[in-house]
């Protein structure tokens, strides 16, 4: 299936952003997420990519270094240009898909993914990694988070769904996964991750029991 026709789930959270304010959920940053950008040189190229409403974009401004956040939802972007303007910061906001960065190649120190790159099929899955290496620096980092294969019993168990392509799943559901969504094992992914060497993966509940994700963290290959 063509991934234009795959990656949709923007739409669903279009209409979230727009109601979404600081006493969001997905207005805290992650701890970890946080934690490693601390190791960063003063001034770092940072690529927040499916940024939200800035949650990260936003930390890694106030910690002095250049941030571009990029996200398919314009009310994402608006959100973010805001809360920029709000706490006096810089933060270049970009609407752009994940599988086409507007980016010239070797661009950033650092790309982020969080809850992000799994939004739509393999096709999607691996055109949008091409464009992570591409547009990342050799020997800079990419920290990113994918749906672990482990949760797919639990999403069965709350609502109809179907395999639309390998790994790739949709929903009767209320939520975003009535678009699809990828679901992976360990070995799935590391295979999908040419050109990088994987420091750390591990796979954990992410927010709620059963909200299986992996956790990765992978350096750009010279």
């Amino acid at each position: 299936m063509n991934h234009m026709l795959t990656d949709t789930a923007h739409l669903y959270w279009n209409a979230e952003w727009q109601k979404a304010d600081g006493t969001s959920p997905w207005a805290m940053p992650e701890p970890w997420v946080v934690d490693h950008a601390s190791t960063f040189p003063p001034g770092a190229r940072i690529l927040d990519l499916g940024a939200g409403i800035g949650r990260h974009a936003l930390a890694f401004a106030e910690a002095g270094h250049h941030v571009t956040a990029l996200d398919a939802s314009e009310a994402a972007m608006a959100a973010v240009g805001a809360a920029a303007f709000t706490k006096g910061l810089t933060i270049d906001t970009v609407q752009a898909p994940m599988t086409d960065l507007p980016f010239e190649t070797a661009s950033f120190d650092h790309v982020l993914a969080w809850n992000v790159i799994y939004h739509g099929d393999e096709s999607v899955v691996r055109r949008t990694l091409s464009e992570v290496a591409r547009v990342l620096r050799p020997g800079g980092t990419f920290m990113a988070t994918m749906l672990s294969a482990r949760r797919l019993p639990v999403e069965k168990a709350k609502a109809r769904g179907r395999e639309i392509s390998r790994n790739t799943w949709v929903f009767e559901s209320e939520g975003d996964k009535v678009h699809p969504h990828y679901f992976c094992t360990g070995a799935d992914l590391v295979s999908l991750l040419w050109g990088f060497e994987v420091f750390t993966l591990f796979d954990r509940p992410h927010v709620k029991p059963g909200s299986w994700h992996w956790h990765l963290l992978a350096e750009r290959l010279a």
